[in-house]
């Protein structure tokens, strides 16, 4: 049975975005999380058109108490069924910047980590008690072996990895689903800055379609493209020497966020 109420967050663009619109459809109630007013009121619209309907709020998934409020008041109107936690922000290095900054560092944690927390922590309870529900967070391919271009994305999305992967028997006891959504390379605004190799770069709208289709058959992992998925898993077994040869190539640069509102959470 496909859920009927979910929530997104991160649901102003990239892959949330895709991920609202991939979901909206009649007798779906679409709760939407992000923090700029003016997509969301684009993609509310354009799911709204679909036939879903669409609550949203603005939320800083950083500050731990209003994300619970506007989670936990969405739970309250209609319980949610499934959750998508897909906000985040990257951030990383380049010419001239072999040390990432203690602010961006601790800013993509904020975000990539503690947002995510943010957000599945306050559902996991009522969940529980209703015995039903799906939790799903989006980490990433980077998760399986840290990159040298971005410390700091790596670490918070292996610390979300082993957390979820920790979490999921004993939800499952409970009648809870936990996921974990890994991608590797998507075409989305927040990678646009990006000076490296994609291979096997996908369009945000084709990812959403992959992880729909994971999240419908409740997969605990859905980790796409899979032969670099493969190929990430079979390079964490190298020698570390080799391994860093391999991935620390010149010329990547990735851009220090200018989100750093967040700090320590």
């Amino acid at each position: 049975m496909r859920p009927a109420s979910i929530l997104i967050t991160g649901a102003t663009s990239g892959i949330g975005r895709a991920l609202a619109q991939a979901y909206a459809a009649p007798g779906v109630r679409l709760a939407l999380i992000g923090r700029d007013a003016a997509r969301m009121a684009s993609i509310a619209a354009t799911s709204g058109k679909a036939g879903a309907t669409v609550e949203t709020a603005l939320v800083d998934l950083r500050d731990a108490p209003a994300a619970a409020a506007a989670v936990l008041g969405f739970d309250r109107m209609q319980p949610i069924e499934l959750a998508i936690a897909s906000a985040g922000i990257t951030s990383g290095l380049g010419t001239g910047r072999d040390v990432e900054s203690p602010a961006a560092l601790r800013a993509v944690l904020a975000t990539d980590l503690y947002g995510v927390l943010n957000t599945v922590e306050p559902l996991i309870e009522p969940m529980m008690g209703r015995r039903a529900g799906h939790l799903a967070v989006v980490g990433s391919l980077g998760a399986l072996r840290g990159l040298p271009s971005s410390p700091g994305y790596s670490a918070a999305k292996a610390a979300l990895h082993a957390y979820a992967e920790a979490m999921r028997p004993r939800l499952a006891r409970h009648g809870v689903t936990v996921s974990i959504i890994a991608p590797g390379f998507v075409e989305t605004p927040l990678n646009a800055a990006i000076v490296a190799p994609r291979p096997l770069q996908v369009s945000a709208a084709r990812a959403a379609a992959i992880i729909k289709r994971g999240l419908d058959r409740r997969r605990p992992m859905i980790a796409f493209p899979l032969p670099l998925y493969l190929g990430l898993r079979l390079l964490a077994l190298l020698p570390a020497r080799l391994g860093d040869a391999i991935l620390d190539r010149p010329g990547i640069e990735v851009p220090e966020t200018r989100d750093l509102g967040g700090g320590a959470p």
